[in-house]
């Protein structure tokens, strides 16, 4: 699925609008599929060229053309050259890089967006880049690679009495756009649940795996939220109805995406939030466990103290030493010794030292 990372380095020196590919994933040959629909009328074909699929066009109805795999700069080039689109939006398309956005070329709206999904072979949360293309009755959505992703939209299409087959390609892009923003609080919830684990395993008491599993989590927030809040952006220009692209009735639902989106950052800060408590939690526990050992050393070493001074004492060389003949100096020497001992351990029982 994935393959060597293609870099930016590679357009250096290019003049602008040049189609190069910008991203991570492995080349190999767009799949095109082309949705045409009305309200009495519905069709899906897999576009075998980019011939066959201009052939598909259906003039009278909305048509919707999903390109999976945007590292074909001729497929690209072509269905740009069909649909009169500029050469730096098609530029724009094959850079997987950009961040989102929303621009208006009179005659047609260009979307940047990414898609969110855990990338379950690295336990991280990965992103795709998806761009579309509203013109008059038609939309085109370039994708990254092929997913699942709008499948649902499609058996909407296919229900003769949905919504979506009464409404223009201006409704299609809002269902779409609901979708992935909807995928967002899929992930978001994923992490939520990884966060509260991570709440458990810290309090039951957290190790060094645990801070790495904090940090990794940190990181994927902060890329969350680096593909969430630019997206704010672009949905206020369709909610307050920039284009003329956009029908009235829509900019309610436009709206909602939008408010949708704002939850999604609300979201992400709060998580964010909570990992930086629990990364202070884990540090005061580290400290507290620290300190829990220098109490139990220091201890020992304070019981140790007056045992030394009195092996000390009777250690001397001494002549002089009335209790050196004693009989009993021995016996007594070490009784004296446990009963400073006792002593000493009654008194830090009774400061609850231990």
């Amino acid at each position: 699925m994935a393959g060597s990372r293609s870099r930016r380095s590679a357009k250096a020196g290019l003049p602008p609008g040049s189609l190069v590919h910008v991203g991570k994933h492995a080349a190999g040959k767009a799949t095109i599929t082309v949705v045409t629909y009305g309200e009495g009328e519905f069709r899906v074909k897999e576009a075998s060229s980019v011939e066959e699929c201009f052939s598909l066009i259906d003039p009278s109805g909305v048509t919707w053309v999903n390109v999976d795999g945007i590292n074909d700069a001729k497929t690209v080039e072509a269905i740009g050259s069909r649909f009169n689109l500029h050469p730096l939006l098609l530029e724009d398309v094959m850079n997987t890089e950009q961040r989102p956005k929303m621009e208006d070329y009179d005659n047609l709206l260009f979307l940047v967006l990414r898609v969110l999904f855990p990338d379950n072979g690295a336990g991280r949360i990965g992103s795709d880049q998806i761009s579309f293309v509203l013109g008059d009755r038609y939309l085109i959505s370039f994708q990254e690679r092929k997913t699942d992703l709008f499948k649902a939209v499609i058996d909407r299409l296919q229900m003769g009495k949905s919504r979506i087959r009464k409404s223009g390609a201006d409704y299609l892009l809002y269902s779409l756009i609901d979708v992935i923003v909807d995928n967002y609080f899929v992930i978001l919830e994923l992490i939520g649940d990884n966060v509260e684990e991570m709440e458990v395993r810290l309090i039951s008491g957290g190790r060094v795996e645990t801070l790495a599993a904090i940090q990794r989590m940190k990181k994927d927030l902060i890329y969350l939220r680096r593909s969430v809040w630019p997206l704010r952006e672009a949905l206020s220009g369709l909610e307050r109805g920039e284009s003329r692209l956009i029908s009235g009735g829509l900019h309610v639902f436009f709206r909602d995406i939008y408010d949708h989106t704002i939850h999604a950052i609300d979201t992400i800060e709060s998580l964010r939030d909570m990992l930086s408590g629990m990364l202070d939690i884990y540090l005061s526990s580290v400290s507290n466990r620290l300190n829990q050992v220098m109490k139990v050393l220091t201890i020992i070493s304070t019981i140790f103290i007056p045992l030394t001074f009195i092996a000390g004492v009777y250690g001397m060389n001494f002549k002089n030493i009335p209790e050196i003949g004693w009989e009993y100096g021995y016996p007594a020497s070490l009784a004296l010794m446990v009963l400073v001992s006792l002593a000493m351990l009654y008194y830090f029982k009774k400061k609850k030292w231990f």
